[in-house]
């Protein structure tokens, strides 16, 4: 069965959690607090270090019922604080599609509400949940216009200056942004929305056919750690898949195979599509044609063997001719996704971040209609470790993986 979360900005999934008084102790293997009130529960750190101490400060806290994702709702006062931030007349905001941005934003992180940059730094640190939903956030349906026709109008556009920063300043919380050449013109904040032609693609510009759900760019050794989706517009209430490794029950034979170097992943249509026609001597192009001719063979599962990541993209990989074992492996795994797998609206306002080490993403297939009232998310990459990735960019600073 599909299950579908309801992220309408302003809702929260349960009623609130009213703060009380708290002193620290320990509950497992994790840091938790105990909270004092008319009853006592144990609660996890990254929960109470949102919840206000002071009654004029409460807020909506929800933890989500769906295993495997958390809810944040910003307060009244976490609202104002980031609308005066992105307003701020001595800041100077650069395009946040591009990379001097990305550069400075360390500067501005600290002004992010302290109980805000809690979570998400619980989050990052501690592989807490495969995503969390952060609502609360709204957007002004006239004041970002129509969706755009394409990611090139959308980007021209700067209609959306407001919420491209709101992303930017919270996936600088996770880690460092980055992006490819072969991807929106390296474009840091990229745009997905269903393009004219491209209704059966598997990409984000598709529509008619359902987005195969996949780890992002599983293909890659410098794929994301995490991947932020922010809601422009959803009208029709278009869902998000997402399935969480953690979610799944596998034999022992098949997680050892699994863990084995015995799968090729192949790098997706839209890498390639891109540059074919406008760049294609572009060494982008050219490192994603040969990822794609002659694949390195690769592990689906990796990290601890009771805890895995998971890299995997079943429309765009295979096994090695002949080894029916892997096959089968991959058959029982990718049921085990099926099954596991959540329908998640991302409706304006709410942005939602998933673990790419620990969940797989798509899209269900809707009917678009050109009409500037189509589905429009915003998205980031983000890598917990830039460094990594030096031998695959011009310099050291640089934030496009070739």
């Amino acid at each position: 069965m599909t299950t579908i979360i309801d992220v309408r900005a302003g809702e929260a999934q349960e009623g609130p959690i009213c703060a009380f008084r708290a002193c620290s102790c320990h509950w497992g293997s994790g840091r938790h607090r105990k909270v004092s009130g008319p009853t006592s529960l144990l609660v996890p750190r990254w929960v109470l270090s949102a919840i206000p101490l002071f009654p004029e400060r409460e807020k909506k806290i929800s933890v989500s019922h769906y295993h495997g994702i958390l809810n944040y709702e910003l307060s009244v006062e976490e609202v104002c604080s980031l609308e005066q931030l992105l307003a701020d007349p001595d800041v100077d905001y650069s395009d946040p599609g591009e990379q001097v941005f990305h550069d400075n934003a360390w500067e501005l992180v600290s002004r992010v509400p302290i109980g805000l940059r809690r979570f998400l730094e619980e989050f990052r640190r501690n592989d807490s949940a495969a995503a969390f939903l952060l609502h609360g956030f709204g957007v002004d349906d006239s004041a970002v216009g129509p969706t755009p026709r394409d990611w090139a109008e959308a980007a021209a556009a700067g209609r959306t200056r407001r919420e491209e920063l709101f992303l930017s300043l919270i996936s600088k919380c996770l880690g460092e942004v980055f992006s490819w050449p072969t991807l929106q013109s390296g474009r840091m904040i990229q745009n997905v929305l269903p393009i004219a032609g491209e209704e059966g693609q598997q990409s984000g510009h598709g529509s008619e056919v359902l987005l195969e759900w996949h780890t992002e760019d599983a293909f890659h050794p410098y794929r994301c750690d995490y991947l932020a989706l922010f809601g422009i517009r959803n009208h029709d209430r278009v869902p998000t898949t997402l399935a969480s490794i953690r979610d799944v029950h596998l034999s022992a034979p098949a997680r050892q195979v699994l863990s084995e170097r015995r799968f090729y992943i192949l790098p997706d249509d839209e890498h390639l599509r891109q540059l074919a026609v406008e760049r294609p001597d572009d060494p982008g192009l050219l490192r994603m044609r040969a990822m794609r001719e002659d694949p390195e063979p690769v592990a689906v599962l990796f990290g601890a063997t009771d805890s895995p990541y998971l890299r995997i993209d079943p429309f765009f990989m295979r096994c090695a001719d002949g080894d029916v074992e892997a096959e089968l492996a991959l058959k029982e795994l990718v049921t085990e996704l099926e099954r596991v797998q959540q329908d998640v609206v991302v409706d304006a306002g709410a942005l939602l971040v998933v673990d790419n080490y620990l969940a797989a993403h798509g899209r269900r297939a809707f009917t678009a209609r050109y009409d500037g009232t189509d589905r429009w998310l915003q998205k980031t990459v983000i890598t917990r470790d830039l460094r990594k990735s030096r031998a695959a960019r011009d310099c050291a600073a640089a934030r496009i993986v070739v």
